[in-house]
């Protein structure tokens, strides 16, 4: 039965890019742990709480993630050493600087926006609305969190362009 109105088979290059993404968060959540048990120094009370919300946020997204892979009528990828192939977020040491956390988040961050535009994308050429409409979201709330880290990075004598 076709629920959707779209073209299932089609959906099956969607389910293919939603698994990266699904990947990718499962490992941008295991850093992100990483990081709140092993952030140390004058930034451990501002990054601790951060990335745990930020963790949070993360392990939402996988599952409605892995839900819409379902909904697609495909089998998201639920093994470890899967997602290490197919992920294009790479494991980090423990032993980082705050800052070095910060910009390997921010670094992160580029990956999984670059992996969303593949996946609505995808999700455009078989006019499937809901998995863009989720995407879309994810998007918006990412580049504002990377916004926010880039601001914690900030020299206060930086400056913003005008507009």
């Amino acid at each position: 039965m076709n629920y959707l109105n779209f073209d299932l088979e089609k959906a099956k290059n969607v389910s293919k890019e939603l698994n990266i993404l699904l990947a990718d968060y499962h490992l941008y959540y295991q850093k992100l742990r990483n990081y709140h048990w092993n952030i140390v120094g004058r930034s451990f009370f501002d990054l601790h709480i951060k990335f745990e919300e930020m963790y949070n946020d993360a392990i939402l997204k996988i599952d409605e993630v892995a839900e819409r892979i379902l909904t697609l009528r495909y089998q998201p990828t639920s093994n470890y050493s899967d997602y290490l192939k197919l992920s294009n977020i790479k494991e980090t040491k423990s032993e980082l600087t705050d800052i070095e956390m910060v910009n390997n988040l921010i670094d992160d961050h580029g990956s999984i926006l670059t992996q969303m535009a593949k996946v609505v994308e995808t999700a455009g050429e078989c006019d499937d609305e809901g998995t863009i409409d989720l995407i879309g979201a994810y998007i918006r709330e990412l580049e504002t969190t990377t916004w926010m880290l880039d601001a914690w990075r900030m020299n206060t004598e930086s400056t913003r362009k005008a507009v």
